[in-house]
Order: structure tokens, then C-alpha cells, then sequence
């Protein structure tokens, strides 16, 4: 099968040696956009319109501010300082005008249920990094469809962290029919169950280690069980 631009890098993180190749797309994709939004990015009128917008989650701050371009991260913070400021003055005025319950004097006070989400959970990078990430299943699901040699890729691998593995066989029966979904859950559980068991026993081995019985045998592949662990469990943050 042809590769092209949407493809070249899940065969690409596929072939790496890791517990869950969707995590290093992730992965690789936040670093690029951490530099993208710390680089050029940040004088374009149209992506400062939506920084002020949505700004950043707290770990997207943080990640931004570790490098070496922190004037850039702190103009986009005070920008978007100010029109936060301005959208909870908005807020709180509709709120205040609201018709006041219960009679002409009743004390006026905010609605149960008021949501602020839009404006405390906001993340421009999260929004596109997610929608990267979402392509990226989507094309997993494509290529192992379609490319006999990525379903034996897929299938000789380590398999995913538990949440890419359920968001696989969440977007699967969108994409594939219903052999197709029966032969791809198929492989994909085998696949996960096999590595979970794997990496059981590494972790296993881990702790066993510390038993001063076992102090001179050798480690095999239990050394870095520990974060791989957590990784599987959870993805690579």
C-alpha cells in the first residue's frame, strides 16, 4: 500500500519499540505544537484571536514556559489575561440582570448551574492535539483495514496504554463492517491481553528484585518495568 502524508506517521510510530505507539504520536505531536505556539505562531492575528479565546490548560502553561521563549508565552498570557477579565465582567452583568424569583425585592443571585467551563477549562492546544489524535485512530483503523503488512505490524507489537486501546475498539465499528469489526476487535484483544500479561509479570519481577534472595539475578527486561507499567495503565503525559 502507497503511503502518504496521513499515514507515514502512524507506520512510523508503529515500528518504534513502545508500549502503546499512539501515545508517541501524542506525544510527538504536543512538542510540536508547544514550539509552534512559543514560535512564529505567536504574532498571527488569527491564532492570537483564538489564544485569547481559549488560552491554554494548565500543563500546556507549564510545558510552554519550560523552554526558552518565555516573552512570547507571557504576551499570550496577558492577552488573554485581559479577555478573561472582560468575558467574566460580561457574565457577571447578564447574571445581575437576570429577572430577579419570588417577588419585586426578592434578593437576586446567580442561576443553579451557571457554567463557566468554557472559560476555566479552555485549551486551544488540547482542542488540536485531540483532533490530531482522533485522525490518528482513524487512520490506524484505516491502514489496518486496508494494509494486510500494518495488521501483521499491529499484531507482532506491544499493544496500547488502556485508553488508546479502548478508543480503538471505540471508533472501530464506525469504519469497519461487521466481519471486518469482529476479525479487528479480535486481534486487537489478543493483542492487549498478551502484552498486559507481558508487562504483569515484568512488574512482577520488578518487586521481586528487592528481595535481597533475588539481589544477583539478572533483571531482563524488569529494570524500566515500573514506568511502563503506569504507562500502560494510563498513557504517556
Amino acid at each position: 500500500m502507497k503511503q502518504h502524508i496521513d499515514t507515514i506517521p502512524v507506520w512510523d510510530a508503529f515500528k518504534t519499540d513502545c508500549e502503546c505507539p499512539l501515545c508517541e504520536l501524542r506525544e510527538i505531536n504536543e512538542n510540536n505544537y508547544v514550539v509552534s505556539f512559543t514560535g512564529g505562531s505567536v504574532m498571527e492575528p488569527d491564532v492570537r484571536q483564538e489564544v485569547n479565546l481559549k488560552g491554554f490548560c494548565a500543563r500546556h502553561f507549564k510545558l510552554m514556559m519550560a523552554g526558552d521563549k518565555r516573552l512570547g508565552v507571557a504576551l499570550m498570557a496577558h492577552t488573554y489575561l485581559k479577555q478573561t477579565m472582560a468575558r467574566l465582567g460580561e457574565t457577571r452583568m447578564a447574571v445581575q440582570n437576570m429577572p430577579a424569583k419570588g417577588g419585586l425585592f426578592a434578593r437576586k443571585k446567580p442561576q443553579s448551574g451557571t457554567d463557566y467551563s468554557a472559560i476555566t477549562d479552555s485549551c486551544i492546544l488540547c482542542d488540536r492535539l485531540n483532533n490530531s489524535m482522533e485522525r490518528y485512530l482513524y487512520t490506524t483503523i484505516y491502514l489496518w483495514k486496508k494494509d494486510p503488512s500494518f495488521q501483521a505490524q499491529m499484531k507482532n507489537g506491544k499493544g496500547f496504554c488502556l485508553k488508546h486501546y479502548t478508543s480503538l475498539l471505540n471508533a472501530a465499528p464506525e469504519q469497519l463492517s461487521d466481519q471486518e469489526l469482529e476479525r479487528f476487535t479480535s486481534q486487537l484483544n489478543e493483542v492487549e491481553m498478551t502484552n498486559l500479561a507481558r508487562i504483569e509479570k515484568e512488574i512482577e519481577w520488578f518487586t521481586l528484585k528487592f528481595d535481597h534472595k533475588n539481589a544477583d539475578k539478572p533483571w531482563g527486561n524488569s529494570k524500566d518495568a515500573l514506568p511502563r507499567t503506569v504507562l500502560k495503565l494510563r498513557g504517556k503525559e
